[in-house]
């Protein structure tokens, strides 16, 4: 089933109200991770700082233990750019107790440089195993600035450590570094429990509001299902039934909500009103029309009767007084017409029961098509139907009424000549009756208003005989008392009136 125009859009409205406060704790949890995690990895890289502080301090308060500069071998100097034997390094550093010295860390790498020569180098694993520096590291030792400051390199094959280089004033540098694997691993560990629990409390708090917001906006919802049940109301009579109202409970609520669901049923208690009102008044004019038309039927019927009796009584009047008695007449008979035509479209709108029986549509439409040859026959008047009589349960008075009035009207506003097709079938389980003219056809401005009482066609369909402007308002209220529909289609040189009724059910007789 559809949704309501006004339910789809409180569901978005709901929908993107926890979308924001989605995106907003996302967004929150995302600041607090990244403040987070930077505030710790500052103060864990303070921590490493100060232990290579002392661990740098401590070496050089060791230098006592190294190999005194008699020691080293021939040809193991540095050339004036800076390069060395690194393989001549490697085959003269052995393990050395400076190397892995008490208090330093597993994995810390301390190397010594005099006149540009490492003397010692190396770091011990967390097994006590020492090992010797690569060539490509102790590239990078030689880089490091010897300013005593802390600097992040990461070191080829070791990973990233915190180095310092400090100089003495004989010339010898000590450089010490730390791993910062230790620190970074809990960084890491840190960013995934945060992301972890963000994630969980993201869910758990979209969750929560879209809970929180759709019981906030349920009266609303109320709202809008009653003024979408509104809508789907007719409303060209009668009253907005009671039980089409906002609860008390939502208009309790004090909120925005409660106040607009409170101006919906003020708004829908003065449509109520008024539509009450407005029925009261055309059930007043519909009664005076009936019983003006009721009334009107006596003294009609005794002008033509005492006109009819002029006509017979005075042989021997003037042509002038039997003009006045003609027109007298004809115009009492016009009159008649029109009161008869007001009195039905009264009887249709105050009783819309009908004297329904079965009626054979195909001998009514024949008959009335030989009536309106012998009233227009200056006009050529076909008929389409199929062998088969089409049965149809309805009051045969009205439908006969309905068919006179269709070929009335293509006579009346079509020009001699004009070939009219009356066409009866049956389709499924509804029947088609339909009267097509090749006139001029009617302006496109008066067909959404056609079936309206007291509308007349434009003057270049051509009148031979008055209109009263009912007849058409007529065949529309009859095709909707049984249940049909009534319609149009005119362009120059074609036009079509097309009535579709449901094939009801017969009777039961008892």
């Amino acid at each position: 089933m559809t949704r309501p125009p006004a339910l789809k859009r409180h569901r978005t409205l709901r929908w993107r109200l926890v979308a924001i406060l989605a995106g907003l704790l996302a967004v929150t949890s995302l600041v607090i991770g990244i403040v987070t995690v930077l505030s710790l990895q500052s103060y864990l890289l303070g921590q490493v700082d100060q232990n290579l502080a002392q661990a740098s301090q401590r070496a050089v308060d060791a230098k006592a233990d190294l190999p005194p500069h008699s020691d080293q071998q021939p040809g193991t100097g540095s050339t004036g750019t800076g390069s060395t034997n690194t393989n001549t390094d490697a085959d003269h550093d052995g393990d050395h107790p400076f190397v892995g010295a008490p208090g330093q860390s597993a994995n810390t790498v301390v190397a010594v440089l005099r006149d540009g020569t490492f003397i010692v180098q190396g770091f011990t694993d967390n097994q006590g195993n020492q090992h010797q520096l690569s060539t490509a590291v102790k590239t990078q030792l030689r880089a490091v600035p010897r300013d005593g400051e802390p600097h992040t390199v990461t070191l080829a094959g070791l990973g990233e450590y915190r180095v310092e280089s400090t100089a003495t004033d004989d010339g010898t540098v000590f450089i010490t570094g730390l791993p910062l694997e230790s620190m970074e691993g809990t960084i890491d560990q840190l960013a995934l429990v945060i992301g972890i629990v963000a994630i969980a409390g993201l869910l758990l708090a979209g969750a929560a509001a879209a809970v929180s917001v759709r019981r906030a906006l349920r009266p609303l919802q109320h709202v809008a299902a009653t003024a979408s049940a509104v809508t789907e109301l007719t409303l060209d009579r009668g009253e907005v039934p009671e039980t089409m109202r906002v609860s008390e409970k939502d208009i309790e609520a004090g909120s925005e909500v409660g106040q607009v669901g409170s101006a919906l049923n003020q708004l829908l208690g003065h449509v109520s009103n008024a539509l009450v009102v407005r029925e009261a008044a055309e059930t007043k004019v519909r009664t005076f029309v009936a019983d003006a038309s009721h009334e009107l039927r006596t003294p009609l019927a005794t002008i033509r009767a005492y006109a009819e009796l002029s006509q017979r009584s005075y042989d021997d009047a003037s042509p002038a007084l039997r003009r006045n008695v003609d027109r007298i007449e004809s115009e009492a008979v016009r009159m008649t017409s029109l009161v008869e035509d007001l009195l039905l479209l009264a009887r249709l709108d105050s009783e819309p029961e009908s004297d329904m029986r079965d009626v054979d549509l195909s001998a009514m439409v024949t008959e009335a098509v030989m009536d309106a040859h012998h009233a227009g026959p200056d006009h050529v008047w076909r008929m389409e139907m199929s062998e088969d009589p089409v049965v149809l349960h309805a009051d045969g008075r009205q439908l006969r009424q309905v068919v006179v009035n269709l070929l009335a009207n293509a006579r009346v506003h079509t020009p001699p000549g004009t070939t009219v097709v009356t066409s009866l079938r049956r389709a499924g389980d509804r029947v088609e009756l339909v009267v097509t003219d090749d006139g001029p056809g009617i302006p496109a401005d008066l067909q959404p208003a056609l079936f309206e009482r007291f509308v007349r066609g434009d003057v270049s369909r051509s009148r031979t005989a008055g209109s009263t402007g009912l007849g058409l308002a007529i065949v529309h209220a009859v095709a909707e008392a049984h249940g049909g529909t009534v319609s149009v289609e005119s362009v120059p040189g074609r036009t079509a009136f097309r009535v579709s009724l449901p094939v009801l059910p017969a009777a039961t007789n008892d």
